[in-house]
């Protein structure tokens, strides 16, 4: 019976300790580490094609259109004409400007030729003056003064030339801005003008005569998130593609940055230059740009499954010394099966793989890693 009772003792101390074993054991977390890299990737952008030069062409003067040599769609040379007024009144003040020029020329030449007798009656007098009492001094005196008379008449007229003459080379100009022409090469894109309307100097109000586009080459505008702008670089060229041409791919060049963020977007617009020779892109279209991401500094990665959402916080457990911590992040962009993160982690830290709010700060855990 002694021995019975000291059995059942025996058993009971080692049941105690096997449960106090089971009940302090620390439980087992499968856990990973932080990986740090350089992340390259892309992130799909939406980008808005415009011409590189695009122009709307008003009349300088008012004047009725005579022809009209494009129309819509019509690919133009620079300097090629485009469209003729005509404008009577022009031509008629140029007739007559021309003609007053050709009045003061022969008035010219007229005061000329007694500038050059009245010089001629002058220097024989005073050649003759030098016999004594051959020529009296008032007669000499007298063709002096009519010397300069003439040259000061002479030199009127030349005046009045010049004055006719820039008259009718500024009518000849106004009369240039009678003929409408292409100031760069590109493809005329709207016509609202007709043989016979009557085209006068344009405004901002005023309906354009036809306006000129450059599409042989494009610019591509992107709105570049302020998370990414940093990885901005000139002259890198980048893929983007068009619902008018599934599957086939157009690239530009990064040309000019604003280095100036979109206050309610957070956005920075920047222009990629696109060639386009066979004019398959259009102005206006739509594109989806496959945008580069690339970083000076190595990124942190965690498992998306270790990034622990709630109301109030994000964080991922961190285990230092098998004692469990809590360390806030945010969340950034995929990458492959991982995730960026920024937060107070480093590079090869350990932390709980598939974390939970249920894993207190402080609590003792077993870290178990595995090839997954």
């Amino acid at each position: 019976m002694i021995q019975q009772v000291a059995t059942m003792k025996v058993l009971n101390i080692l049941t105690m300790i096997l449960w106090s074993g089971v009940l302090f054991a620390e439980p087992s977390v499968e856990a990973t580490r932080v990986v740090s890299r350089t992340v390259d990737r892309q992130v799909n952008l939406p980008g808005e094609i415009f011409p590189f030069l695009s122009a709307d062409l008003y009349a300088k003067v008012s004047g009725f259109v005579e022809n009209v040599a494009v129309d819509r769609g019509s690919v133009v040379q620079a300097g090629q004409l485009l469209i003729t007024l005509t404008a009577p009144e022009i031509t008629a003040h140029l007739a007559e400007a021309k003609s007053k020029v050709k009045a003061l020329i022969s008035q010219k030449a007229e005061a000329q030729a007694k500038r050059l007798a009245a010089q001629s009656t002058a220097d024989r007098l005073k050649a003759a003056s030098e016999t004594p009492g051959a020529v009296a001094g008032n007669e000499l005196e007298l063709a002096e003064k009519a010397v300069d008379a003439a040259r000061a008449s002479e030199l009127a007229v030349a005046d009045q030339v010049n004055a006719a003459t820039g008259a009718v080379a500024a009518l000849e100009e106004l009369q240039s801005y009678l003929k409408v022409t292409a100031p760069f090469s590109g493809i005329i894109t709207a016509r609202s003008v007709h043989p016979g309307a009557l085209a006068g100097p344009g405004n901002t109000q005023g309906t354009p005569l036809l306006r000129i586009e450059q599409i042989s080459r494009l610019r591509l505008t992107v709105a570049v998130p302020e998370a990414i702008v940093g990885g901005l670089a000139r002259g890198a060229r980048v893929s983007f593609g068009v619902p008018a041409y599934p599957g086939q791919a157009f690239a530009g060049t990064i040309s000019r940055v604003s280095h100036s963020l979109d206050t309610k977007t957070r956005t920075m617009p920047v222009e990629l230059d696109v060639q386009n020779p066979e004019l398959k892109l259009s102005p206006g279209m739509y594109s989806e740009v496959r945008w580069p991401v690339r970083r000076n500094v190595a990124s942190l990665l965690v498992p998306p499954t270790s990034i622990v959402t709630t109301t109030e916080r994000a964080f991922v457990i961190r285990l230092k010394n098998s004692v469990v911590e809590w360390v806030d992040v945010t969340r950034g962009a995929p990458v492959g099966d991982l995730v960026e993160v920024n937060g107070a982690l480093n590079e090869g830290d350990t932390i709980v793989r598939r974390g939970t709010d249920e894993l207190r700060v402080g609590a003792h855990v077993k870290a178990i890693f595995t090839s997954q």
